[in-house]
């Protein structure tokens, strides 16, 4: 019953241990995706709740209002 997920988990792992060019190439994946994630977070989008609403209950009631109003259908 296990042994499919233990043939798999093996092929996996074999193919891991034994890459050379694909080491790299999930460096650079994860520079890329802390470059994305962290840096331009907090360049790019800035915490719109925290700096327009001054308390919690501000904060909530706009995002009830955003979620709760109808949508706008641009039919041309």
């Amino acid at each position: 019953m296990l042994q499919p997920f233990v043939s798999i988990y093996s092929f996996y792992r074999n193919g891991f241990k034994n890459m050379t060019v694909g080491r790299t190439l999930w460096k650079i994946i994860f520079i890329k995706l802390i470059v994305m994630f962290a840096v331009l977070k907090v360049f790019f989008f800035p915490n719109y709740l925290k700096t327009n609403f001054e308390t919690d209950e501000q904060r909530a009631d706009h995002i009830l209002e955003q979620l709760s109003r109808p949508a706008v259908h641009n039919h041309e």
